[in-house]
Parts: C-alpha cells; structure tokens; sequence
C-alpha cells in the first residue's frame, strides 16, 4: 500500500523506521506537528519524526492545524491507501479521516478500550496495572473509540517508570503496526468494534497531578513517582523550594516517621507516608541537576523534625 505516517515525538520512531524497512510498503509521506522551540536559545527544531523521514528522503507535511486547505490538496494528490498514526498530537477532521480508502490507523499504547486518551502508559503505571499492551485501531471521530485491528501485551515490571514501559511498547507497536498494515493490505486482518465495557480514560497528567500527596500509602507514592518520569516529574516542597522527586523505594520497615516527616541516615533518606516509609534515591532540587538523595541531604543539612510537603 502507499502509506502516509503521521506521528511527531521520539517514541513515534520506531514504527516509521519498521514501515520503511518492511520494503512491502511505500512511505510516500510523513505528516507531523511544526517546528517547535526547545534547548535553552529556545530556536525552532523539526520533531523527532520530521527529522527521521528527511534521513531517509521521505517527504515532510507540517500543517499548523490537519484542515489546513493546502495539507488537504498535497494529501489528496499523494492519494494514500492508509495513514498510519503513532502520537501525532493533533485531532484528525472528518474531511482528512475520509480521504484514504484504508483511513487513519493508530498505535495506542493501551490495551482498548482500557486507558483511552493522551497519557495511558502513565496512567496504566499510576494505577498499578501489571500487564498493558499496544493496540491498532480505526481512527473514529471519538476519543479512541474506533474498532480494533490487533494488540501486543507488555508486562508492567515493579521497577517500571512510564519512560521504560513506552520505550519497550514503542518497539512491540512498531512490529504490531506493521504487521496490521499487511493484513489490511492482503484482507486477511478485520477491525473488531471495542466493547462497551471495560471503558477507562487516560488524561493528559498534568502538573499539580504530579504533586505527591506524603497522606496517600507508600505504593501510591512510589507508582506517582514512576507514573510521573520522566513526565511532567513527581515534586514535593522542601523549604518553600519545588523538589523533583526521580526514583522512591518503599521502606517498609520504617514506620516510625510521619506522613511527610523526614528521616535522615548516615547514606539513606526516608520520608513517612500514610502507611510505611520511602527511601528518597534520587531527587533535583530547583535550579540543580539530578543527585542521589542522600549527597542532596547532606548539601542541605536537614534539621530534626523537618519536613516535605505543603
């Protein structure tokens, strides 16, 4: 088939690199989000997609919004059979959806209709999940309500942040992805509707979601934590100061401390919670880089009864 990519962050990679060297194939074109500033001179940089298709000499389409008059025209004259979608981070039109014969086919790092929405892999670590996956679908006009073509499953390992657990879906969707794309192609593959029930969502996280609650158990600490790195990051206040909160280990054999309250050793930091303890491993102070919990405390000189939270 002729195929148009839509796709925009790093995790979107794999799958066009899988397209492009299945060879059965033809990328004709990639669609993705414009130019956006980023470092500290704050100058315009192609996403990560934009840059891997000009690598390979693939055509780029950076409509400002997808019903953009002149997107429209190029992707009618490309005439695409399918447009596989991986993380393009806008919302596809009635009038873009109809033009190719196959319509748009996204890779969603869920299994559906489980977490529908931006952020599944970090609500899928946040609630504790122990196994998600990756899912193909039509794209509808709803929120990743569309029929399903396949999915792949994925454990959520004890240790998971979401960064780990989309590294690893992001390489186990690229093999789905393309395989639902020579299924489709051959006839062999029918998308399923998805069931009524079963139905959770997955909204963006935002930052006041990030901010740890000490009241809250320690496994709902440490799933925050990882649920929230390396985005948009856990945080806590230390002295009226933001502190990012990178890695937590539970403690469970400290319950002396209260929540919020904490404890600090000779190498080891410990913060009580609504039930047992967690040991702070790796935290950024405001302004500073990542550093290993304890080299932080003993730069700050924590006092006797002080705290984090707030």
């Amino acid at each position: 088939m002729k195929l148009v990519f839509a796709g925009t962050p790093e995790v979107a990679v794999p799958a066009l690199d899988a397209l492009i060297a299945s060879g059965r194939h033809e990328v004709a074109a990639v669609v993705t989000r414009p130019d956006a500033p980023a470092g500290r001179g704050r100058r315009l940089v192609a996403s990560p997609v934009a840059q891997r298709a000009e690598e390979a000499g693939i055509e780029v389409l950076k409509p400002v919004k997808p019903r953009d008059e002149a997107f429209l025209a190029r992707l009618r004259e490309i005439a695409p059979d399918c447009c596989p979608v991986v993380a393009y981070g806008a919302l596809l039109p009635r009038v873009a959806l109809d033009i190719p014969a196959q319509g748009w086919v996204n890779l969603h790092f869920s299994l559906l209709p489980a977490w529908r929405g931006a952020a599944p892999v970090q609500h899928a670590v946040m609630a504790g999940d122990e196994i998600t996956g990756a899912s193909t679908f039509l794209i509808e006009e709803g929120l990743d309500s569309g029929p399903v073509y396949g999915t792949v499953t994925e454990e959520v390992r004890p240790t998971d942040t979401s960064g780990d657990l989309l590294t690893r879906l992001a390489f186990a969707g690229a093999g789905l992805l393309a395989a639902t794309m020579d299924g489709i192609e051959d006839g062999t593959l029918k998308a399923v509707p998805q069931p009524g029930e079963g139905v959770t969502l997955a909204p963006k996280i935002s930052v006041e979601d990030a901010h740890v609650d000490w009241a809250a158990p320690a496994l709902r600490v440490d799933r925050v934590v990882r649920g929230c790195t390396p985005a948009p990051g856990a945080w806590t206040v230390f002295r009226g100061e933001r502190l990012k909160l990178i890695q937590v280990a539970l403690a469970p054999e400290r319950t002396d401390l209260a929540p919020g309250a904490l404890g600090v050793g000779k190498n080891n930091v410990y913060v009580g919670t609504g039930s047992c303890a967690v040991e702070l491993l790796w935290v950024q102070a405001q302004g500073k880089k990542p550093m290993r919990a304890a080299d932080w405390a003993r730069g700050v000189r924590i006092g006797s009864g002080e705290e984090v939270g707030g």
